[in-house]
């Protein structure tokens, strides 16, 4: 199996700058924006390393983790999402993701995940640091906000909070993992 890294990112820019900034680092690298068509590049290309959106064009990345494993059992899957939670987390490595990572991330970060992650395989430990807090509430904001289309009264009600102490806290950065 050939030492590469298949991105599959349904952001089609997101894809070719994770892509481009993986080439600069040496590596062989691809990218995949249609789930439907994920495996059977993932087939082609044999990589020894994936990279996986967790919400791909509204459907779960977390269904390509199996199919993916079944034709390629040595590769290893890091999952990407830009809205984490400690129960998709879980659900990843249980199918055999060797490390979840929240969005923003760095190109390093990845790359460090592959080496680091655990292996439910093997049950090799994991040694990454866990989501903080600040991160957590970050990331469960923005998710509420999304289902809300960005309604900020809306949000505010669903998460039992009043809407100026919202806005203060959708007006800071997001917090770093």
């Amino acid at each position: 199996m050939a030492d590469s890294i298949l991105v599959i990112d349904d952001d089609e820019i997101f894809n070719a700058v994770l892509v481009q900034a993986l080439r600069r680092r040496g590596h062989v690298a691809d990218g995949c924006c249609e789930a439907e068509r994920a495996v059977d590049v993932a087939r082609t290309l044999q990589p020894s390393r994936i990279v996986l959106d967790l919400n791909l064009a509204g459907s779960s990345g977390l269904a390509l983790v199996r199919p993916l494993l079944e034709r390629l059992p040595q590769v290893r899957i890091v999952v990407l999402t830009g809205y984490a939670s400690i129960t998709t987390a879980v659900d990843a490595i249980k199918l055999g993701a060797i490390q979840y990572l929240a969005k923003p991330v760095e190109v390093d970060a990845i790359l460090s995940a592959f080496e680091s992650g655990v292996d439910a395989r093997t049950d090799a430990p994991l040694d990454a640091e866990p989501l903080s807090v600040g991160r957590l509430e970050w990331e469960h904001i923005q998710r509420v906000l999304k289902e809300h289309e960005g309604n900020i009264s809306a949000t505010a009600r669903a998460l039992k909070m009043h809407r100026r102490t919202l806005q203060r806290k959708l007006m800071k950065r997001p917090v770093k993992a």
